[in-house]
């Protein structure tokens, strides 16, 4: 674990966050990647007042020149990528009749599509050094389903399927590197508490915190090599199924 380099998107808040700080703890070094800098300055003296090193790469996940200019920057400053953490998302909650179409392109977009290319911008360098490991955060919302985001759930279906055929290209490779998908339940983040629809979930059980996502990530990637864990399911232990 010690000077573990990572790449992290969403990096500048809930389980993005909580798991470079998680890192920082073993003196990770890695590049947050957001879309919302105005959060980065926190979340940078953070990392370095918990023993790590961080920059701040400003990316839209859905551009893939940009995923890959984030990734570079971690090649420029420390030489590799040991670990990619795939976080950045966003939700919806409408109706299939009622939706806005272009919201929905935007969910669809920025959970699975840019969990894809975060992968595509990562997975040379990895390749190259025949190691790394690459977390998908998905959510048990791509296990199971309930009303009132649709659209939602349907992209983190697609990424449950995705990081399982990620990891059957890889083993087919030959490839060391690891692919974990973690899932979690309802977690007290900025994307839940800042939500109305959702936000009074919170108040009806006692709700994941990012830190836990994050160490079931750093006890994922402390298994030895030839060691994968393929999926991390963590919810609540009172969690009810949500009616939005």
């Amino acid at each position: 674990m010690d000077g573990v380099v990572a790449v992290i998107t969403g990096g500048l808040g809930g389980i993005g966050a909580a798991t470079a700080l998680e890192l920082a703890s073993f003196g990770g070094r890695m590049v947050l990647v957001d879309r919302q800098p105005a959060r980065g300055t926190d979340v940078v003296e953070r990392v370095r007042a918990a023993g790590g090193e961080a920059v701040l790469e400003v990316v839209d996940v859905r551009d893939a020149v940009a995923q890959e200019r984030a990734v570079g920057r971690a090649l420029t400053e420390w030489g590799r990528v040991d670990l990619l953490l795939a976080g950045a998302g966003i939700a919806d909650q409408s109706r299939v009749a009622t939706g806005d179409p272009e919201r929905w392109r935007a969910v669809i977009e920025t959970n699975l599509l840019g969990a894809i290319l975060s992968c595509r911008a990562a997975l040379p360098a990895m390749l190259e050094r025949d190691s790394g490991h690459i977390f998908i955060v998905a959510s048990v919302s791509g296990r199971e389903s309930y009303v009132g985001e649709p659209v939602y759930i349907a992209s983190k279906w697609g990424q449950v399927g995705f990081a399982h055929s990620l990891r059957l290209e890889l083993q087919a490779a030959g490839s060391n590197v690891r692919v974990t998908l973690v899932e979690p339940g309802l977690v007290d983040t900025p994307l839940t508490r800042d939500n109305p629809r959702v936000a009074p979930l919170l108040a009806q059980q006692e709700p994941l915190d990012p830190a836990d996502v994050a160490r079931a990530v750093v006890y994922a990637f402390q298994q030895p090599p030839h060691v994968v864990v393929s999926e991390l399911t963590l919810r609540p232990v009172h969690q009810p199924r949500p009616e939005l």
